[in-house]
């Protein structure tokens, strides 16, 4: 089969098993790997370099997931989802290697860590399954938030293991090149992502900006990794950046056309990679019966790996949560919210910023430590600085204060107990970033080399299909409810519906409102509509001239403009925020099509 004719019957593969994944109820990935085993055994020899896994798939792909991160979510949780992406990672990889050390003949330590490093990281592709169960948007957070980050932890204990069995091993040069491979990355893939809102703002035309939105991805990876960074975590950084500017920065018919063209290349190259799997399971298990007599050996200590990392993920997350459910059981909410009245009420003009310390009686101590909200605003303000000044740090103090508020809420609306800690560990499965990383594996300076690649299989099928398909069960017997699809709910919606008309009410009333032309809009026009907005539902009036499409246009610009101000307070979920955003762009994008092309 030429090239051509494989993409042609792969993109045809993953097609028809997307549709019989949500015909049969099962995860489509799973599809896709058992169509490869069965194909691997009809088809000729068939291989992929790892290069074109690790540098022409997974970037796009790990950048396509980090573009939908949810950031809110992920910055409230980014400590224990930084402890699941580093500390879990290398205590693994340092498990498992003592496991190969001794069980594999010819293998120093540092290659045997370098085997751990591979199959210790969750994947990003993998956690597809779990986003398809219901399970709460703060596991799924949790789980995308590890199997996006745990990459560069993984590959760069790999290069430094690999590097040591040859060099010897070195704890403080690791240690600095993991440092200096992270600092890298996040310096280079925010920038590039901050440089890519600007060009595509200034490109304008949707088309054109598609394309160069294709190529972010890589212009984040090749620099990073010639710098000796991880490129991965480059392409990450860019996209979470990228993501969270979306809303101010790129037009609707931009946003609109980058969420169909990267949920299509995603379906494609999340297929690609498990189709991958499946269709290399033949070589794989020829070169091990050529040279080690079977697969025994190699399927026996994949499950012995297997079975030692889910241990050792399973003590961990049990002391996560743990820590975690302590942390709520100390959060001393109602003094919090105490001190946020008294800022409500705080007259600038007429009171001192002394006033605002705690009450006789009040733990001074109460807020969280995180800012020191308290201490250090009335630290600053015994000279009785003037009145702007006084408001301008009123102002932001209370704005810290209602984000802690409501972190707070969030974390006592989606607690992590031990049913929660259970589907983290079950949901944490391996995917195709271990085997393409068995196969960076030197032929020439590694001993075993089929055997490792085969463990590395092994882990990510078994991790695959046995964690995979049972996970649907495990939430079954845990009696954990069904959570919104989207983790928004109806009353949310509702109450930011209402603060984005109050936004265009707001703009309606602006002295001076023009068109596009400067000329100002009717007086009767504009009470009309404040009129019909006032009281919900909306009714649109008639769109008849240049002039009112102009004015729903100014309003819908009003409320988008307010949605991005309520987007760093924490007040609704980021998937209310993303919902609330997608209708503000479809009503724009239905008022610009009723324009007459001669305006």
């Amino acid at each position: 089969m030429t090239d051509l004719t494989w993409l042609i019957a792969g993109i045809a593969v993953i097609g028809v098993s997307t549709v019989l994944a949500r015909r049969l109820g099962v995860a489509g990935p799973l599809i896709l790997v058992a169509i490869g085993l069965v194909a691997s055994l009809l088809l000729p020899e068939f291989s992929v370099p790892p290069e074109l896994i690790l540098v022409g798939i997974l970037p796009p792909l790990l950048y396509a997931s980090a573009v939908r991160l949810p950031a809110i979510e992920f910055r409230r949780d980014a400590v224990p989802i930084a402890g699941l992406a580093v500390v879990l990672v290398v205590i693994s990889a340092l498990a498992l290697g003592t496991l190969f050390f001794f069980a594999i003949p010819g293998l120093n330590f540092a290659l045997a860590v370098a085997l751990g490093a591979i199959v210790s990281p969750t994947d990003a592709v993998a956690t597809s399954i779990a986003k398809k169960l219901g399970i709460s948007p703060r596991v799924i957070t949790m789980l995308e938030g590890e199997s996006l980050l745990n990459d560069a932890t993984a590959l760069v204990l790999l290069r430094s293991a690999v590097a040591a069995s040859a060099a010897g091993f070195s704890l403080g040069s690791t240690i600095g090149a993991f440092a200096w491979g992270v600092l890298v990355a996040v310096v280079i893939g925010v920038g590039v992502g901050l440089l890519t809102l600007r060009v595509r703002r200034w490109i304008g035309e949707p088309v054109a900006n598609t394309a160069v939105g294709f190529i972010v991805p890589f212009v984040a990876y090749l620099p990073t990794e010639h710098l000796g960074g991880s490129g991965l975590v480059a392409a990450v950084a860019a996209g979470i950046t990228a993501g969270q500017g979306a809303a101010r920065w790129s037009t609707p018919e931009q946003r609109v056309s980058d969420e169909l063209n990267w949920h299509t290349l995603e379906l494609l190259l999340e297929g690609a990679v498990f189709l991958i799997m499946g269709l290399e399971l033949r070589d794989i298990v020829s070169a091990n019966v050529q040279k080690h007599s079977g697969v025994g050996v190699g399927i026996g200590l994949a499950l012995a790996a297997l079975a030692i990392v889910l241990a050792v993920r399973a003590l961990y997350v049990s002391g996560l949560v743990t820590l975690i459910g302590r942390r709520a059981r100390r959060m001393q909410r109602d003094r919090l919210q105490a001190f946020s009245d008294r800022l409500d009420a705080f007259d600038v003009e007429k009171g001192d910023l002394r006033d605002l310390r705690p009450q006789p009686g009040e733990n001074p101590n109460a807020a969280p430590r995180r800012g020191g909200l308290v201490r250090r605003t009335t630290g600053r303000a015994a000279g009785t600085p003037d009145a702007a000044s006084a408001q301008r740090r009123v102002e932001g103090v209370r704005a810290r204060v209602g984000r802690v508020l409501n972190d707070m809420d969030y974390y006592q609306a989606s607690p992590l107990g031990w049913k929660e800690g259970v589907v983290i560990v079950w949901a944490g499965m391996r995917g195709v970033v271990t085997l393409a990383a068995a196969q960076t594996l030197d032929p020439e300076t590694t001993p075993a080399r089929e055997l490792l690649i085969l463990i590395a299989f092994v882990v990510a099928l078994v991790s695959l299909m046995v964690q995979g398909l049972s996970l649907p069960w495990v939430i079954r017997m845990l009696r954990i409810p069904s959570a919104a699809g989207d983790g928004s709910s109806s009353e949310e919606a509702e109450r930011l519906a209402d603060e984005l008309r109050e936004a265009a009410l707001a703009h309606l009333r602006t002295p001076g409102l023009a068109d596009s032309s400067g000329q100002p809009f009717p007086p009767e026009v504009l009470s009309k509509l404040a009129e019909r907005m006032s009281s919900p539902p909306i009714e649109a009036p008639e769109i008849s001239t240049a002039s009112v499409i102009d004015l729903r246009i100014s309003l819908i610009e009003a409320m988008r403009e307010r949605l991005v101000d309520v987007s760093s307070e924490g007040s609704y979920s980021s998937a209310t925020l993303r919902h609330a955003l997608a209708q503000l762009d479809a009503d724009q994008l239905s008022i610009q099509l009723r324009r007459d092309p001669d305006d």
